[in-house]
């Protein structure tokens, strides 16, 4: 077994900025105003939005969606994907300190099958969150 890997992609800042502005153009269709959080591979923010008008009590919520996705590797929301299953998912809300959630629209960035980075975002309803995730999830080069 090898001790070291690699060759693995990366999502850098000019690839987080084009994430964002695929989000921020998508939120702006929809005509809702959006708190976007992009995050690398380890959870940690590489790039943020607060559009004008969104509610300053999601900024928090987007940054914990986008955490919580890059490091689970899989969209955030119900424990199981059952939206009935509310313990199991507060459950994993509190044993995290916050650091999962229960809440859809976090959505992971995938390159190569490997997940370099995640998108967080809130201030819709959670369907408009996902949409705009997914978007900006999708606008990725990875030529």
């Amino acid at each position: 077994m090898p001790q070291v890997t690699r060759n693995h992609p990366k999502l850098t800042l000019e690839g987080g900025k084009a994430v964002l502005a695929a989000a921020e153009r998508r939120a702006v269709e929809l005509g809702v105003p959006m708190i976007i959080a992009i995050v690398d591979d380890g959870g940690h923010l590489l790039a943020f939005s607060r559009m004008d008008g969104a509610k300053l009590s999601s900024a928090q919520i987007a940054i914990t969606k986008a955490h919580a996705s890059a490091i689970r590797r899989q969209p955030t929301g119900p424990a199981g994907g059952d939206p009935t299953s509310v313990l199991p998912s507060l459950s994993l809300a509190l044993a995290s300190h916050s650091h999962q959630t229960p809440l859809r629209g976090g959505v992971p960035i995938i390159v190569d099958g490997e997940c370099i980075g995640a998108i967080g975002v809130s201030n819709g309803t959670e369907e408009q969150d996902v949409d705009v995730a997914k978007t900006g999830a999708a606008a990725l080069d990875t030529r």
